[in-house]
């Protein structure tokens, strides 16, 4: 059995955004029930053990434990979290700022690229994760691990991470390189599967577009939580909520010929839930014709609190 938690589903800044006031804003700030209110992006996945392992550590990591009973600590124990590690799919603040939240002592495994390590490395407040109680284990592209605790005994849970279109972390980015300096280990996704049962899903909550390499991959599989971020490429602007565009911030926009639906719709995919939803998305009111569009076309808006199991 795979059990899979939906802790955050909004992209960086959370819903409402703290200085945002779009339409969705305004509504989710409003207590509108129409318009839930959603923290920033990340899942949690258990083999049904009781142990349990972060995809991303959002920076509301705090609230999202207080928010999910099965991520309590156990009630017989004075000191204890079913926690035992994260697995980390960029470099993002909103994907590794949470990490922050798991430091004290702990014992947890983070799994990343050696290119997402290489930058915990060289930020000195990591090291408040103390090393005796956190390993930090690097991740090979297209080669599965098995994840395990600090401990080191195997949860039953295998990942295989993958390149995607991206880019780097804004705040790494260099302007006098191509893409801004980014590598393959920059921007990942995740086959998640169970030894025991073959069950898998794939989480790809930051990708740029759908090229044919991973129009095959995800072809046919039982699930995939895909980025969402915004509804049109150039939402942001439009909006007045920002310059950049979706595919400048590493981001495939939802709608149109060149978007995700479309990107899907001969893939086979029996479930596909957006993940990672801009503020600005209509997609995120669920009384809006943008809702309504992903619905009929298959989609659901992925949830805070949204649990699936394969």
């Amino acid at each position: 059995m795979l059990q899979v938690i939906v802790l955050g589903s909004a992209a960086g800044g959370g819903f409402p955004q703290w200085n945002c006031n779009c339409l969705q804003c305004k509504r989710a700030r409003a207590g509108d029930p129409k318009v839930k209110r959603r923290t920033q992006s990340s899942l949690a996945v258990s083999s049904g053990d009781g142990k349990w392992f972060l995809l991303n550590a959002s920076p509301d990591l705090r609230k999202q434990i207080d928010d999910n009973a099965d991520l309590h600590p156990d009630a017989a124990s004075t000191r204890h979290s079913p926690i035992v590690g994260a697995v980390l799919t960029n470099a993002d603040v909103d994907h590794i700022a949470g990490l922050l939240n798991l430091r004290e002592s702990q014992p947890l495994a983070v799994y990343a690229t050696r290119r997402v390590h290489a930058v915990l490395d060289r930020n000195s407040v990591y090291g408040v994760l103390n090393p005796a109680y956190v390993d930090r284990r690097p991740l090979d592209l297209d080669r599965r691990t098995d994840l395990a605790g600090k401990d080191g005994v195997i949860n039953g849970i295998s990942v295989e991470p993958f390149a995607v279109p991206g880019k780097v972390a804004l705040y790494l980015e260099d302007a006098n390189q191509a893409n801004m300096g980014s590598t393959a280990e920059d921007t990942i996704a995740l086959q998640i599967t169970e030894r025991a049962s073959g069950s898998s899903f794939f989480y790809v909550p930051a990708c740029a577009s759908m090229p044919p390499t991973l129009a095959r991959r995800l072809t046919g599989a039982d699930l995939v939580f895909f980025d969402g971020t915004v509804w049109k490429d150039d939402e942001m602007i439009a909006s007045r909520t920002g310059k950049k565009t979706g595919g400048r911030m590493g981001h495939m926009h939802v709608s149109g010929d060149d978007g995700s639906v479309a990107a899907f719709e001969d893939l086979g995919v029996r479930r596909k839930v957006f993940v990672h939803i801009n503020n600005t998305n209509p997609v995120l009111a669920e009384d809006s014709a943008e809702r309504r569009f992903v619905e009929s076309e298959g989609w659901e808006v992925g949830y805070d609190g949204m649990k699936v199991t394969l």
